[in-house]
């Protein structure tokens, strides 16, 4: 990564005038979010949504909704999201969803804000570069892995955080660095560990001159981190610790080594620059990526250091900011910026063509006439979810929760027994033999296991099952 060595090596403050393309940006950030939306609702008609995390979420705002602290009965029976991660930003979307009560809704909600997150990048990189290197630059942001791989996996909470990064981002490089600073500040709301991004942000807006503003941002950022992280969250967690924290910890620091060897981690850390033909490495701006990357692949926890997930999705808008800066600025030779850019256009198709075992974007699904297409297995799924009438108490299957948590009071069958939550209903699809927290025929074990408790079988074809409770 470049070198702090002078406030210069930032792109220089552009001077406003006419910009005859300026409806480029808009046009390809509301391209995007059609194509976002477009897979991610086809996705849930598919059932291919999950209630870790969709499910979740929309109890999430379904509470604040109606007025509530938000809870949800997927994590535990009465469970104080506040206490799993610190993300009141979610309350945003409660007035939407009062209007539009679904999962749809967080859906074409994070669809808009990824795309929204397209319109400062390109933007400013039509200004420094031209037209035909900022729809090179929207596309490789807006086709990214990282991004890709958020639209695919459900709804959370980061896809606030994109839009606000590649406003504050683009803002920085401009030099507009009091808007930096106000883009950057709400991070703290969207989920405790971007304090510390809004940290580095900061650094940098002193060290291009607002000292300052910089520096209070900066230990804004960190005092809302270890508050959120220390205080808030182990005082709301029903165990009452935080329970991401304890991934870390003083173990963290032998973990270092790892960053050279762990096969996984280093092809992240490849792939996180690839989108950018490596030329992001020449930015400061890169720095921003730091302290998501640290939590990540110093964590103990192997699902955080590879692609997959919604975790590289803050990542997307930073390293496409710094190629952006590296650009405006002339940062390398023409040469070395057309190889850059090919290789930046190469890895962005080559995931999106990537073979679903390998890092398969799923964009791509909306291309196939099959995606399209309703198998008859969904059919009979949509069939026999609909014989479970709306207000019921429901213990569902991972892959059919959902569907069901905009109507009904649901929990995951095969994380809370049911002699514990009693539902009125219990329904699974066990034809996937990975699901979480258990599938397969371990699921249709643990289901019929509960006709003890009095509940008689309903539906069991072609896979699914469904058992009421007596009385039902």
């Amino acid at each position: 990564m470049a070198i702090l060595s002078s406030p210069r090596t930032l792109a220089p403050v552009e001077r406003p005038g006419r910009d005859p393309g300026r409806w480029l940006a808009p046009a390809i950030g509301l391209a995007l979010s059609a194509l976002y939306a477009a897979v991610s609702l086809r996705r849930h008609a598919l059932l291919r949504t999950t209630g870790f995390d969709l499910g979740i979420f929309e109890q999430e705002v379904r509470s604040y909704a109606a007025g509530h602290w938000p809870t949800s009965t997927l994590k535990g029976p009465g469970y104080p999201l506040l206490g799993d991660h610190f993300s009141p930003v979610t309350a945003l979307l409660a007035p939407v969803y009062r209007l539009f009560p679904g999962p749809g809704t967080l859906l074409v909600a994070q669809a808009l804000l990824l795309g929204i997150a397209a319109v400062p990048l390109v933007g400013w990189a039509r200004r420094v570069a031209g037209p035909g290197v900022a729809l090179v630059v929207g596309l490789c942001f807006g086709l990214s892995w990282g991004i890709a791989q958020t639209v695919v996996f459900d709804f959370h909470e980061v896809a606030f955080a994109v839009p606000l990064l590649a406003f504050s981002l683009s803002a920085l490089g401009a030099g507009r660095l009091r808007a930096a600073v106000a883009w950057a500040a709400p991070l703290v709301l969207v989920k405790e560990d971007l304090g510390l991004t809004l940290a580095v942000i900061g650094v940098l807006v002193a060290w291009r001159g607002e000292r300052r503003l910089g520096l209070a941002a900066a230990i804004g950022g960190v005092a809302a981190t270890l508050v959120e992280m220390l205080v808030v969250i182990p005082a709301i967690n029903p165990a009452g610790t935080d329970t991401y924290t304890g991934r870390l910890g003083l173990a963290a620091v032998w973990r270092l080594p790892t960053l050279l060897t762990n096969e996984t981690k280093l092809a992240t850390l490849v792939m996180v620059l690839l989108p950018t033909g490596l030329l992001a490495l020449r930015s400061p701006l890169t720095w921003v990526a730091v302290p998501t990357l640290a939590w990540r692949l110093l964590s103990d926890y192997p699902a955080y250091w590879g692609t997959s997930y919604h975790y590289s999705a803050v990542l997307m808008p930073v390293i496409t900011a710094a190629l952006v800066d590296v650009l405006g600025r002339r940062a390398v030779g023409r040469r070395a910026r057309r190889w850059g850019l090919a290789l930046g256009v190469g890895t962005t198709v080559a995931c999106l063509l990537a073979p679903p075992h390998w890092l398969s974007s799923g964009l791509l699904d909306a291309l196939r006439p099959g995606f399209w297409t309703t198998p008859e297995h969904v059919v009979l799924g949509h069939q026999v979810l609909d014989r479970i009438p709306a207000g019921a108490t429901v213990a569902a299957s991972n892959g059919l929760v959902p569907q069901l948590t905009a109507r009904d009071d649901v929990s995951l069958l095969g994380a809370t027994p049911l002699s514990v939550s009693r539902p009125d209903y219990v329904v699974a699809d066990t034809t996937a033999a990975q699901q979480f927290p258990v599938g397969g025929a371990e699921l249709r074990r643990l289901a019929l296991g509960e006709r003890d408790l009095g509940y008689r079988v309903v539906v069991d074809e072609d896979g699914y099952l469904l058992l009421a409770a007596p009385g039902r």
